[in-house]
């Protein structure tokens, strides 16, 4: 993989913070590296995010992991540059992680990251999530697209007794109220807006439909 000199690793996280994520934190500086490096330069990721990329994207999707306790499969829909697909891969080295993802200069990047980083557990599918027959314990998301449109793709991919989570912050209350209509007609599925993050000292909104 190329990397380019004298580029920015990001802020660094909090010693309380780099406690917090454990084992997982070497792989997830080295993931954070190849992000401020090779993503930028291939546009997946711009480059006023240099500075951030551990608090706005490394932290902000590891929180997400106190709502998957013991999954033993991830889907991660849209996967992009691997958040938070990747970041939950290198916290759950036992768990199942697909990547699903239509792009191919995408899909090439994160191939490149699944073998510097050596995660084994990691697949990647290229393709759209609603062209999808797989289905997994956990389906997630990341800044793919509204609600009720994420509903569609998302919950058939997701097993009975699963649950799909998607990441939306402060649009969290009204996406899911402009969804009301789609849940309204869907059966034996429960919604809510969880919050997660209080060990790496931030708040990270979630929307959580379960699948009964």
């Amino acid at each position: 993989m190329t990397t380019g000199p004298n580029v920015p690793r990001g802020t660094n996280p909090t010693k309380a913070q780099e406690q917090a994520l454990g084992l997982a934190f070497p792989q997830l500086a080295q993931y954070v590296q190849i992000l401020g490096q090779e993503a930028v330069l291939q546009g997946l990721l711009g480059p006023r995010e240099i500075d951030r990329i551990w608090d706005r994207h490394i932290l902000n999707c590891a929180a997400l992991n106190e709502l998957i306790p013991q999954a033993k499969s991830i889907i991660d829909i849209g996967s992009g540059a691997g958040l938070p697909g990747i970041v939950l891969a290198i916290m759950n080295p036992s768990t199942h992680v697909i990547l699903v993802e239509p792009m191919q200069r995408r899909t090439d990047f994160l191939n490149d990251v699944k073998k510097q980083l050596n995660l084994e557990n990691v697949e990647i599918i290229r393709g759209r999530a609603e062209n999808q027959k797989i289905q997994a314990q956990v389906v997630t998301s990341r800044a793919v697209a509204p609600l009720n449109k994420l509903l569609a793709w998302s919950l058939p991919l997701v097993e009975k007794g699963g649950k799909v989570l998607a990441i939306k912050g402060e649009k969290a209350q009204s996406e899911l109220e402009e969804a009301q209509k789609e849940l309204n007609l869907l059966k034996n599925t429960t919604a809510s807006i969880k919050t997660c993050g209080l060990a790496l000292d931030l708040s990270v909104t979630v929307v959580e439909i379960s699948k009964e």
